[in-house]
């Protein structure tokens, strides 16, 4: 925490009462507000959703600005994360400066992009500061998460092919939920369901609010599954697996483990209650006529094309936002698809920003998981540690499902993913001042 002028270490009174205050009840609900509205807005990938995303940003940013203001001095809680998203922006600037992309525009545009998600992190950096906060976000995350999996399995078994119903997605797709795409709906079911999921299993979920969370996991994570995304189930399958070797790193977790049979029981349940024949059927109808979708064998043209794309210009890249420009020009093969996505955010990175992107992207990747690792030590008792590790399993279901689709290209989902990952390396001390212990 950087105070001007003075400089204090963790929550001060004043503090406490600002978060309470209507600016500060304003901030924190409208910076994880914006963040539910993306995904409604079918991810926020058209202009008018874009817009609100960035222009309520704008707003909450200024809503913070003046909140200091009226304190009459500039509190800042640092991040371990943002150091490595200045050295993006670095990256960006120089493209810019240099006039070394390839469409100025479109790395004009997607830097704005950038910018609004690291204004939304740095939000939520200053806003996110007691433990009643952690309390409402994971009973907030939830019930969102819960109720959209459950409207978005609604819609697929009593669908008329559009969304909500009543929206025609313009170049077709594979709905499901408000998605076009049923593989960005499930990246963005990784990063909800560890909330409710990781609360289940902690000391302080007894009874009923153990049952609904795990219920509400259990939901959201049988719906990655019915969206027939195999990029999600096998995401979903990494995270589990995470969980279960933190899980027998520690001693006695005899009640952590009996919450994962009963959340294997009831997704189980979910998935097969709501029909194993619809699944297996989903399954095997991925051919791309049926769907609308690239086949494997294409994709793996389109990285080859990528990589040959990054090997042209190593240095700095073709410009963030180039690739849907400069793309046809380097394809090899013949299609009907416009394909404006790389379908792997690793390699799109790489060939928009070059080595420094890559390792830039090095960099926030080992920060997060060395930070987040450390905090979540003690999870199953301490609110701050259960706060680390549920941010760090979404943000690792992004990261694996990143290697074979764009879900970072998706405007909501990247926004939620950035700001996951800087919940889990907060320094801030939930629940050891005063907070009860006996609740998240």
């Amino acid at each position: 925490m950087t105070s001007v002028p003075l400089q204090q270490v963790g929550p001060s009174d004043q503090e406490v009462v600002s978060s309470r205050s209507p600016l500060g009840l304003m901030l924190f609900y409208g910076t994880f507000g914006i963040l539910g509205f993306g995904p409604l807005a079918f991810g926020a990938v058209e202009a008018w959703s874009l817009f609100v995303l960035q222009a309520g940003t704008a707003l909450l940013f200024a809503v913070w600005a003046i909140q200091q203001v009226r304190a009459g001095e500039l509190q800042v809680s640092r991040n371990p994360l943002f150091p490595p998203m200045l050295a993006f922006a670095g990256i960006v600037a120089v493209q810019l400066a240099c006039g070394l992309s390839a469409y100025r525009y479109a790395t004009y545009s997607q830097a704005l992009r950038y910018i609004t998600y690291g204004a939304l992190c740095f939000l939520v950096a200053q806003s996110l500061r007691r433990t009643w906060q952690v309390r409402a976000l994971v009973y907030g995350f939830s019930i969102y998460g819960a109720a959209l999996a459950v409207f978005a399995v609604l819609q697929s078994m009593a669908g008329n092919g559009l969304i909500y119903w009543l929206r025609t997605p313009r170049l077709g797709g594979w709905i499901f939920g408000p998605y076009v795409n049923h593989n960005h709906y499930a990246g963005l079911m990784e990063m909800l369901l560890p909330v409710p999921l990781i609360f289940s299993l902690t000391s302080q979920a007894r009874g009923a609010r153990k049952v609904w969370a795990l219920t509400a996991a259990a939901v959201m994570a049988g719906s990655i599954f019915l969206s027939g995304s195999r990029g999600g189930m096998v995401a979903f399958s990494v995270q589990i697996t995470l969980l279960l070797l933190l899980m027998v790193r520690r001693s006695g977790v005899s009640a952590t483990a009996k919450g994962m049979g009963v959340f294997i029981i009831l997704l189980l349940g979910v998935v097969l209650g709501l029909g194993s024949g619809e699944l297996l059927q989903r399954m095997r109808s991925v051919a791309p006529e049926a769907h609308a979708e690239l086949a494997g064998g294409t994709r793996m043209q389109i990285n080859r094309d990528a990589w040959a794309m990054f090997v042209r210009k190593p240095a700095l890249g073709w410009g963030l936002g180039a690739f849907p420009e400069v793309y046809p020009q380097i394809r090899t093969f013949p299609t009907n698809f416009y394909i404006n996505q790389a379908h792997n955010d690793y390699l799109q990175l790489m060939v928009e920003t070059g080595i420094p992107g890559l390792l830039i992207m090095g960099w926030f990747v080992l920060t997060l998981y060395r930070y987040a690792l450390k905090k979540a030590g003690n999870w199953p008792y301490e609110t701050g540690g259960a706060v680390a590790l549920a941010a760090l399993l979404g943000c690792t279901g992004i990261l694996v499902h990143s290697l074979v689709d764009f879900n970072l290209q998706i405007p909501a989902n990247a926004a939620l993913f950035y700001v996951l990952g800087t919940i889990a390396v907060l320094r801030q001390p939930f629940g050891q001042s005063r907070a009860r212990r006996s609740e998240l």
